[in-house]
């Protein structure tokens, strides 16, 4: 009766332990890659020149490079379009592998994904051609209304200003106006619902091109310089070691440097990650 008291917990401590495998397999399992060969990206596709759709095929620099990254991973890259303010939630609820938005590495967004740079970037001010408001830099926003995509980087920075510059200095707050995506925001201002953009300073190029007619870059600089990174889901380690030793194979390519030139982009230098990656 002993022994068979013995067999009986021993069989139960080895199903328990076969459940648990089971369920640490399931968990890796869950936070690999979705589908065999493919990267799926979450990717606001409305973010000229990064990600934009051209003849109904996503196109843009962010859609190429990840083009040429899946390539040296021996992966095929696949783009959900997916709006901005559901690109995080969609890859923490696991719905993509990555995210692959131009989305600028924050320390909040740090506290809720990880991310891994891949360009650098930075914000310009647009301006209607003509107009005798023409602000240079963001103290030129006080008691003006400034029109923006939602959900992006540069917006804490603009409503802390508005406190600790505008208002302490006794002047009027900015009004900020939050659109769902960047060519909206664009609209807003041309039909005088804000009286200024910011925006990404490639994508204020991007527009300047298309509506150059209409539209000027304000700002004289870069503004709020900063790093442009892949999201990865916290934990998943699979896929984020995975991009990490791709970046480094495909930065040694000439696609790599031909794609930095096409676009007029910059790759982030070892002082950028030093000084632009947040703490």
């Amino acid at each position: 009766m002993f022994k068979n008291r013995i067999a009986r917990s021993t069989l139960r401590s080895v199903a328990v332990g076969t459940v648990s495998a089971l369920l640490a397999v399931s968990s890796m399992s869950a936070l690999a890659f979705k589908e065999e060969g493919k990267i799926i990206a979450g990717s606001d596709i409305t973010f000229f020149p990064y990600e934009y759709m051209d003849n109904n095929k996503p196109a843009g620099f962010d859609i190429e490079f990840l083009d040429g990254l899946a390539k040296v991973m021996g992966r095929e890259a696949e783009n959900i379009d997916t709006r901005w303010a559901n690109l995080i939630p969609g890859l923490r609820g696991g719905r993509f592998d990555i995210t692959n938005s131009s989305m600028y590495i924050t320390a909040d967004r740090l506290k809720v994904i990880d991310m891994i740079p891949y360009l650098k970037s930075g914000v310009s001010i647009l301006a209607v051609k003509g107009n005798d408001y023409q602000p240079k830099t963001p103290e030129d926003f006080c008691g003006h209304k400034i029109g923006s995509m939602a959900g992006t980087a540069w917006l804490k920075k603009i409503q802390t200003l508005s406190k600790e510059y505008c208002e302490a200095n006794g002047l009027e707050p900015i009004a900020i106006s939050e659109y769902p995506t960047d060519p909206q925001t664009t609209q807003a201002m041309l039909s005088r619902a804000v009286e200024a953009q910011i925006t990404d300073a490639a994508v204020a190029r991007g527009v300047v091109d298309k509506l150059g007619n209409r539209i000027v870059i304000s700002s004289d600089t870069i503004i709020y310089a900063v790093l442009n990174g892949f999201g990865v889901r916290k934990g998943n380690d699979e896929v984020k070691q995975a991009l990490i030793e791709g970046l480094e194979k495909f930065s040694k390519t000439p696609e790599y440097a031909a794609l930095l030139k096409k676009y007029n982009f910059q790759a982030p230098t070892a002082a950028d990650l030093e000084e632009l990656m947040p703490k």
